[in-house]
């Protein structure tokens, strides 16, 4: 089992930025290949980033591409979302989530374990 807690969400202005935290226990997190997703209101959940378990891999949504930036600190057991250049369309529920491989996956079908979410919303 796999527990991950998000936080760092808020309220922030068009062109700002936030940082999301994601905290893991359970498993050797240098293990564990780690995602990003969120959920806008009314709409189906979509990939943001993910990285691999070392955290030499990454790969982004075409979406967020050039502004947010995925990373990891194994020695904490967290991995990061640094967003910068946020706009309003960027609003919604972000959750971070593991799969039992160390390898990067886009497809949120390939995480077994989910964070409980956390409130990004951009004023503009």
């Amino acid at each position: 089992q796999v527990q991950l807690v998000d936080s760092g969400g808020g309220l922030v202005q068009a062109g700002g930025s936030l940082r999301l935290s994601c905290a893991a226990s359970g498993r050797t997190f240098s293990s564990l290949g780690m995602g990003w997703f969120r959920q806008a209101p009314g709409k189906e959940r979509e990939f943001v980033a993910t990285i691999s378990g070392s955290g030499s891999s990454v790969y982004y949504a075409d979406s967020v591409k050039g502004r947010f930036a995925i990373s990891r600190d194994n020695a904490k057991n967290t991995v990061y979302l640094q967003m910068n250049s946020l706009k309003p369309e960027d609003t919604a529920v972000y959750s971070c989530a593991a799969r039992i491989y160390s390898s990067i996956h886009s497809d949120e079908r390939r995480y077994a374990y989910w964070g409980q979410g956390t409130q990004v919303t951009v004023s503009s």
